[in-house]
């Protein structure tokens, strides 16, 4: 496993959960200094990252990426893919195309967490999920065109209620007919919803795509009450490769976040 922090473009997003808020330049010279492996870009959009430069600081500090989001699509246009309106789906899925294209250039994944939508009318379920269920399958083979998998993220349910629970995702993607929809297990996320996090990533098994190494109070690992030990040892088990990922506030400060969540890694990884 690697590790990985994330570094967010997003001014709208500057009270996220993202450590490094101070630009690609200054955040990728910080997570080298902090000591990892990668980097978690959430952006604007495709657009707002000017490619060359990013592969000239990514070479300077020996830096890969880990993943870039999508969630900007939401904050700051308010795209979803399962929006009432075709014409918003569509704008949603077009703006998911270009970070998925932008990101397989860097060999790297694009994730969709809150761009996913909410279902508004009970009654609606089966049609939003059925939205949800198309806009995958397309979006999943625009990825495996760019050769990287598309990472799926349930989330919690004060900010969704499409799926919270690892399984109840992973039941959704094995109905597709892509298989390059994997999911993303946000400990935060898991924290809340699942009764037995270690568990529910053994049952997901080869679905985990990515992991966001955040405690239960979204800060780094080690300053809540997560225990990862058993959560690393059930990565393990079902061969996990990917990255842990810093997706944590930043507090008290971005560097305490970072060194405490690269302590937390070196501890439940690099030790064992």
């Amino acid at each position: 496993m690697k590790s990985a922090v994330t570094i967010c473009l997003v001014p709208e997003a500057r009270s996220g959960p993202f450590v490094f808020h101070t630009g690609l330049a200054e955040g990728c010279a910080r997570a080298k200094q902090a000591g990892f492996d990668a980097v978690e870009i959430f952006p604007p959009s495709a657009q707002g990252v000017e490619e060359a430069a990013l592969r000239a600081v990514l070479q300077e500090h020996g830096l890969s990426v880990a993943a870039i989001g999508t969630g900007a699509g939401w904050v700051v246009r308010k795209l979803s893919l399962t929006s009432p309106d075709a014409a918003v789906r569509a704008q949603a899925r077009a703006f998911i195309r270009e970070i998925i294209e932008l990101a397989g250039r860097f060999g790297a994944p694009a994730i969709l967490g809150s761009m996913q939508g909410r279902v508004d009318d009970p009654a609606g379920r089966t049609q939003v999920l059925g939205w949800l269920s198309e806009a995958l399958e397309e979006l999943g083979e625009a990825a495996a065109e760019a050769g990287v998998p598309f990472f799926y993220e349930p989330l919690n349910r004060y900010e969704t209620n499409l799926f919270n629970r690892q399984e109840d995702a992973a039941e959704f993607l094995r109905t597709l007919k892509t298989r390059n929809v994997r999911l993303l297990c946000d400990l935060f996320h898991m924290a809340i919803e699942e009764a037995d996090l270690a568990a529910s990533l053994r049952a997901c098994g080869a679905l985990v795509g990515h992991v966001h190494f955040a405690d239960s109070n979204r800060r780094a690992i080690g300053l809540g009450h997560t225990d990862a030990g058993p959560i690393v040892a059930a990565l393990r088990e079902v061969g996990y490769q990917g990255y842990l990922s810093a997706e944590i506030l930043p507090l008290p400060d971005a560097e305490i976040a970072a060194s405490t969540t690269m302590a937390a890694f070196r501890k439940h990884v690099r030790s064992t």
